[in-house]
């Protein structure tokens, strides 16, 4: 097996991912780490977790070439120089098990599967990470379900991935195209999980929230950019053919932040205007509910809380602005100091 992380300015994150996947119970992996023209020092960082550990590889990466976005590029020469015979892509944001690899060979191999992928904790520590992220997982959440749904899946667009942990049997990678048959797409692990299906791959999605975590962003404005790269691009690409509805695809993400905040803003208009007292009534049970929700949603899957469902509507007006920003920016993207023009 083949663990591969690209890693671009991640001096903060690397030594930590570097350690945990070498904590592995799996006794035959090889670590590659593609250093994706790095300015502070990843690269360095990265062999010093190593600690001179030969399961471990530091490769520079080369320049991004025309039309690649610099992920898939250093994905791709990952998976160039790897040997083993199952390739997992990681970030290096997360932090592993011990037992992770180990589970994960097990499942596919028990189950036949091409193509596997986790959900993970998800780590959130300042206020902005706690109020904005959970708007923009509930909106994945509502439009795909749980890992059940996605998984009996029969249309390629229900299909989605976390690329934060995806692993391919190296038959179905090179099958699909590898990350050159998604090069300019912004959201990758989507169009992955895509493309496994339409080939008629066996693919799966698991929970394993216990045994990954990953902290994505730690501030207000890494949340901004980092979801502007891929909240409405993403969207169209999980919508049926049909170019009406994929040009609708913004105002159908800003459904779900609309319904947090509508309730709310009603009650407060009715302290500067006269409403109905049917209206005030639904604005009441409205935003009592969406509490209840809330405190549920805090406290079951994100473990923080229940105060911060007093949030939710601040956290769901950024959540429109991401939404708002990333539809006037269309295709044209930037991410770590790149810009790009999306697929």
């Amino acid at each position: 097996m083949s663990v591969i992380v690209p890693a671009r300015n991640e001096a903060r994150n690397i030594e930590r991912c570097v350690r945990s996947i070498l904590r592995t119970t799996w006794t035959s992996l090889e670590l590659i780490v593609v250093d994706d023209r790095s300015e502070d020092g990843t690269g360095d960082l990265a062999r010093a977790a190593a600690a001179g550990d030969l399961r471990v590889r530091v490769i520079d990466g080369t320049p991004v070439p025309e039309g690649w976005f610099g992920k898939q590029w250093a994905c791709d020469t990952g998976a160039r120089a790897a040997r083993g015979s199952t390739l997992v892509f990681t970030d290096a944001d997360t932090d592993h098990a011990p037992e992770l690899v180990a589970r994960t060979m097990h499942a596919m191999r028990a189950r036949s599967i091409d193509f596997f992928t986790v959900g993970c904790f998800q780590e959130l520590v300042t206020f902005w990470e706690r109020v904005v992220q959970p708007q923009l997982f509930y909106i994945l959440a509502t439009r795909f379900g749980g890992a059940g749904e996605v998984n009996r899946a029969r249309r390629p667009s229900d299909k989605i991935a976390n690329g934060q942990y995806m692993v391919f049997t190296r038959a179905a990678y090179d099958s699909v195209g590898g990350h050159a048959a998604v090069k300019g797409r912004p959201a990758e692990d989507l169009a992955l999980a895509q493309l496994v299906h339409a080939r008629g791959l066996r693919s799966e999605l698991a929970l394993a929230l216990d045994e990954m975590s990953t902290r994505m962003y730690r501030s207000l404005s890494e949340v901004v950019n980092g979801w502007t790269k891929n909240i409405v691009t993403a969207g169209r690409e999980t919508l049926p053919p049909g170019t009406i509805i994929r040009v609708l695809a913004p105002l159908l993400t800003l459904i779900t932040p609309i319904v947090n905040i509508a309730p709310v803003a009603t009650l407060i208009a009715s302290a500067f205007v006269t409403l109905s007292p049917s209206l005030l009534l639904w604005a009441r049970l409205c935003t009592g509910l969406l509490l209840v929700w809330w405190v549920f949603i805090y406290m079951k899957a994100f473990r923080l809380s229940p105060l911060y469902a007093l949030a939710v509507p601040l956290g769901a007006a950024m959540t429109m602005f991401i939404i708002v920003r990333a539809t006037v920016r269309g295709r044209r993207i930037e991410w770590k100091g790149r810009w790009y023009n999306a697929a």
